[in-house]
């Protein structure tokens, strides 16, 4: 049984497994978009997400925690075939990163699903993104959807009760009022 334990193994050691989720966030930070299986992503997405809310408390016992899980590696562009160093992963996610999400309360990355497949296992391809500065979270959720949809309270009743009736437009029927006390009954 596998009563709470939580992950995939992704056939890897747990060594393996370390590396591979360092490596997928490290690549994602620094060009802010992979294309990757999607078992792997929505290992991946969790983790990635947890670095971005440590990069958003900015603070020295956050950046060191990030590199104790990250590592610090440099983020390496070539430019007329020389190597240019731009920086590093741990810098970009604090001073770049952190910033952007700010005022957004979670869901910094999402999946988006590819029509391709890998050629040698036929694995379903997938891009992990970050979101861009200028995407809002959505205004309502499945929850505050739910709420609308519940029975009304006594004080909403009475509130509709208390109301002016509507007046019917030219061409519509009137509607009657309901009787409550055929509605009890």
């Amino acid at each position: 049984m596998r009563h709470r334990v939580a992950g995939r193994k992704l056939s890897r050691t747990s060594e393996h497994r370390l590396a591979l989720r360092r490596n997928l966030v490290s690549s994602l930070i620094e060009h802010e978009t992979i294309s990757t299986t999607i078992e792997k992503a929505k290992e991946v997405k969790a983790f990635a997400e947890k670095m971005i809310t440590l990069a958003k408390q900015g603070t020295l016992s956050a950046r060191r925690r990030a590199i104790a899980r990250l590592c610090n590696r440099d983020i390496i562009n070539y430019e007329d075939g020389k190597a240019v160093k731009k920086g590093t992963i741990i810098g970009k996610l604090f001073s770049e990163l952190g910033p952007r999400y700010l005022d957004r309360a979670g869901g910094y990355t999402r999946i988006i699903r590819l029509s391709l497949r890998r050629l040698g296992d036929n694995g379903q391809l997938v891009l992990l993104q970050l979101i861009g500065p200028d995407e809002k979270p959505k205004k309502e959720t499945k929850a505050a959807a739910k709420k609308h949809g519940r029975k009304k309270t006594k004080k909403a009743v009475q509130a509709e009760e208390a109301a002016p009736a509507k007046e019917p437009e030219q061409g519509e029927q009137p509607v009657e009022p309901v009787d409550k006390a055929k509605i009890d009954k």
